[in-house]
This record gives C-alpha cells, sequence and structure tokens, in this order.
C-alpha cells in the first residue's frame, strides 16, 4: 500500500498533472476526484487546497464533495475490496447477519482494511441488484445471492 504519511514532489506533481487535464472541463470535480483516486488508490488530504485552487473553489467545497460522497478514501483501500449492499432488500434477506459474519471473522469494522493490507470492507446502500439480494462487489465484481460461508470464503481467498 502507498505511503500515505509523506506526499512528496513527486507526488505533487504527479496530482498537478492530472488536475491541469481536468481543470478546464466544466463539471470538473467528480471526474477529477475520480481521477486522482485511480492515480493514488485515495484522494489525499495535500490534493484538497491544489484542487481548490485549479477549480476555483474554496478547500471547504472540496472537502466536503470528498466527504459526502462514499467511493473516496482518505486512505489506500486493501489489495482487494469487498462491499457489503446494506439497503433494504439486502437487509430483508439477511445481508446484516452475514456482514457481521464476514466482519467478525476478519476482525475488522465496516471501512476498516485488514492489518496485512489485503482486503477492505465497506458498506454500500443499494447496488442496484435487489433481484439477487443480498448482493456484494468484490473487486468491483458483483455477486448476488451472498452467504455468510461465501463472504468468508472470499475474504479467506484474497491474496
Amino acid at each position: 500500500m502507498p505511503d500515505t504519511t509523506r506526499f512528496d514532489e513527486r507526488m505533487t506533481q504527479r496530482l498537478r498533472n492530472i488536475i491541469v487535464q481536468f481543470q478546464h472541463i466544466e463539471g470538473a470535480m467528480l471526474p477529477l476526484l475520480h481521477e486522482i483516486q485511480s492515480a493514488f488508490g485515495y484522494v489525499p488530504r495535500e490534493a484538497e487546497p491544489e484542487i481548490a485552487l485549479a477549480l476555483n473553489l474554496t478547500r471547504a467545497e472540496v472537502h466536503g464533495v470528498i466527504s459526502f460522497y462514499h467511493d473516496y478514501r482518505r486512505e489506500p483501500a486493501g489489495r482487494h475490496v469487498l462491499k457489503l449492499c446494506r439497503a433494504e432488500a439486502c437487509q430483508s434477506m439477511g445481508s446484516e447477519a452475514q456482514a457481521k459474519a464476514v466482519l467478525d471473522h476478519l476482525g475488522l469494522n465496516w471501512g476498516e482494511t485488514s492489518a496485512d493490507g489485503r482486503i477492505t470492507i465497506e458498506a454500500v446502500y443499494c447496488l442496484g441488484l435487489c433481484a439477487t439480494a443480498p448482493s456484494a462487489l468484490f473487486d468491483d465484481q458483483p455477486i448476488g445471492r451472498i452467504n455468510a460461508s461465501r463472504l468468508v470464503a472470499l475474504a479467506e481467498a484474497a491474496a
């Protein structure tokens, strides 16, 4: 996982190169944030003032967007990301008990990454897969009709 404690000059230049590609596009904030997260694996705090300056926004506006949308991370995710749906359709099909089983098995809470950096568990609030509830995404691949043993097996298989 990248070192989030040290944002060096090389990373700053990389960030600025990304910003230049988007700063003149109307409505650039979300595509810019996606590109930054794609490049770094997260949206570094050091990016906020650079983005604000380039898009003629306040740092508070940039921070507000990053903190509002759950897809943006402040730290790198694990090598694998398991997103578990917590919307009503999935809950009605037992997703909460299944999520608790995998979280307990891994010793993690929502949004946490295993100590070895292997897996991050995230809550999402509707994947649009209600017909196959309960649902999940594992490394952006949809999985329907999940159960606790399948979730644990996925988590254990993550290398």
